[in-house]
């Protein structure tokens, strides 16, 4: 299976999506939307429509109102979203998107704190 690489629009539905707690329907995806931006019912059906054919949702057809849910955790679309990031902008370089990260937005003591953690549990698994 291809590494998802949803729109920004998939993108905000499939944060709807994982958000949700399960299958959710057109109208209930287009409510969660509307709070923040002015969205057509139609428009959500649509995105819905394109994106179970691009394997990035599923649909349920046994009920009158159609659910949907992700295909793949948000984890999952993340790692592929950073890694297409990656590679096209930092060169495949994990230090210099990292860098570049650091360089915009000054991250809190607690945030090193747990950045420390992940790098020492990263170097722990390549020691393995």
């Amino acid at each position: 299976m291809a590494a998802p690489r949803p729109t920004e629009g998939e993108l905000a539905i499939l944060q709807v999506l994982w958000e949700g707690q399960g299958p959710m329907t057109v109208r209930e995806v287009h409510a969660v939307l509307s709070r923040n931006k002015d969205t057509a019912y139609t428009t959500v059906l649509k995105m819905l429509t394109i994106m179970a054919d691009k394997g990035l949702v599923r649909r349920d057809e046994s009920e009158r109102s159609h659910t949907y849910v992700a295909v793949h955790a948000e984890p999952v679309v993340q790692q592929s979203l950073l890694k297409d990031l990656m590679r096209r902008a930092f060169s495949g370089s994990a230090l210099t998107l990292v860098q570049r990260a650091m360089d915009v937005d000054v991250a809190s003591a607690e945030e090193l704190e747990q950045i420390s953690r992940l790098i020492a549990q990263a170097k722990a698994k390549r020691k393995r």
